[in-house]
C-alpha cells in the first residue's frame, strides 16, 4: 500500500511539473495561456487573431462565429490591462446594405499618437471580399463606424503593418481567385488616406499573407504562405518602393498562415508551422539575416494531425518581450509571451525542424 501511495505521488508530481513547464526549451517561455474561455463566450470556433500593445496593455482581436465563412462570424476583441484579458466583446459585423455577411482577418495597429487601427474584411468568402477599419482613440475601449478602404484596395490581408522612416504605413497583402493567388503592398499616410498599390513579380509562385521584415541598413524582407510547401520571399532595397522577384526560401510551408517581427536588437523572429502537411505543429525561429534561419521553440506538437495550432501573430511590446497568438484547435486564442535573450537555439537544416 504504502508503494502504491509512494508511486501515485510521484505521478501527480510528475503532471505538476509538466502542466508547469509544458514547452521544451521553456527558460524563455515567461506565460502561456487562453485570453478567453469556451464558457464565457457566445460563438463555437474562432479563427486569424491579431494583437498589438497600447498605452494601457495589449489589445487582441479574432473573428468568431459558428464557423469560418457563416454569416454570424463577427470580429470580437479583448483588452488586457495588468496582465488580465478581459471578456471578448464584439467590436464588428459584417452587416452590409440589409444583408449580412461573414467576417474575416481583423489586423490592429498602433499609431504613432496612439489611435488604434483595426483592419478587417467583410464578403462572402476571400475572392470577393473587401476592406475596411475602424479606429480607437481610447485604447480600445470604444470604436468608430466603419470606414471601407477605397480604390477597390484591401488593407493589411493577415498582418500587421509596418511604418516607414518616411512616416507612411506599409501594409502586407494579397488576393485570391480561382486560378491565382497574389501578394502586393499598399500604402497610406497616417490619416488613412493616399492609398497606393506597389506590385511584386509574384513569379507564379501562388502566394499570400505576406508579413515584413526590416533591417538597420534600410533593407526590406517579405515572407509569405504559399501552395509550393515552401515559405516564399521578396526583397526591398529601396523603402518598399521596389521589390525582388518572390523566390522560394528553405523553410517549409503547409499552405498555412505565418507572422514575424524584427525585435529590437535586430534579430528576425518567425512563428509557423515547419512542416508541409497539417498544422499540429507550431514553432518559433530566429534569424540575424534572414537567410539563415534557427530553431528556437516548439510552441505546439500535437500527435493528431487533426489538431490545429494555426494562423500566428507577433509584435514586440515595450518592454522587450515578445507576445504571440494563434487559433487553438478553432475554440480558443492563445496568448504566448518569451523573452527573446533566453532564447536557445539549433539550426534548421534543409528546412528540417531539428529533433529534440
Amino acid at each position: 500500500m504504502k508503494k502504491l501511495k509512494f508511486l501515485i505521488l510521484i505521478l501527480i508530481l510528475s503532471k505538476t511539473v509538466l502542466a508547469g513547464d509544458p514547452f521544451k526549451g521553456s527558460i524563455a517561455v515567461v506565460k502561456s495561456g487562453y485570453i478567453y474561455q469556451q464558457q464565457d463566450v457566445s460563438f463555437q470556433s474562432c479563427h486569424a487573431s491579431t494583437i498589438t500593445e497600447t498605452a494601457e496593455g495589449l489589445i487582441a482581436a479574432w473573428f468568431g462565429g459558428t464557423e469560418e465563412r457563416d454569416p454570424d462570424v463577427c470580429i470580437y476583441i479583448s483588452s488586457n490591462i495588468n496582465g488580465t484579458w478581459n471578456k471578448p466583446v464584439m467590436v464588428a459585423d459584417g452587416i452590409q446594405d440589409g444583408k449580412r455577411y461573414p467576417c474575416w482577418n481583423p489586423v490592429l495597429f498602433t499609431m504613432d499618437g496612439g489611435e488604434i487601427v483595426l483592419y478587417y474584411k467583410v464578403g462572402p468568402d476571400p475572392r470577393s471580399w473587401w476592406g475596411l477599419y475602424k479606429t480607437s482613440i481610447d485604447n480600445g475601449k470604444t470604436w468608430s463606424a466603419a470606414t471601407q478602404i477605397p480604390d477597390n484596395l484591401l488593407g493589411p490581408i493577415k498582418n500587421k503593418p509596418i511604418k516607414l522612416p518616411n512616416g507612411k504605413i506599409l501594409y502586407p497583402t494579397s488576393f485570391e481567385t480561382q486560378k491565382e493567388w497574389y501578394i502586393y503592398l499598399e500604402t497610406s499616410d497616417q490619416n488613412l488616406k493616399n492609398w497606393r498599390k506597389i506590385s511584386i513579380d509574384n513569379n507564379k509562385l501562388n502566394s499570400i499573407q505576406p508579413t515584413i521584415l526590416s533591417y538597420k541598413n534600410g533593407t526590406l524582407q517579405l515572407l509569405c504562405r504559399s501552395k509550393n510547401k515552401n515559405i516564399n520571399e521578396s526583397w526591398s532595397k529601396d523603402g518598399g518602393q521596389t521589390w525582388s522577384v518572390l523566390t522560394p526560401t528553405q523553410l517549409p510551408n503547409n499552405n498555412s498562415g505565418i507572422d514575424a517581427v524584427t525585435i529590437a536588437d535586430g534579430r528576425q523572429i518567425l512563428i509557423f508551422n515547419p512542416i508541409v502537411k497539417g498544422r499540429n505543429k507550431l514553432a518559433i525561429a530566429v534569424s540575424d539575416d534572414g537567410i539563415n534561419w534557427k530553431a528556437a521553440l516548439l510552441l505546439e506538437n500535437d500527435l493528431d494531425p487533426n489538431a490545429e495550432f494555426s494562423y500566428p501573430a507577433a509584435i514586440q511590446s515595450k518592454d522587450g518581450l515578445i507576445h504571440f497568438t494563434y487559433t487553438w484547435n478553432r475554440k480558443l486564442i492563445k496568448h504566448v509571451v518569451i523573452d527573446p535573450s533566453k532564447l536557445k537555439t539549433k539550426p534548421i537544416l534543409n528546412g528540417i525542424w531539428p529533433e529534440e
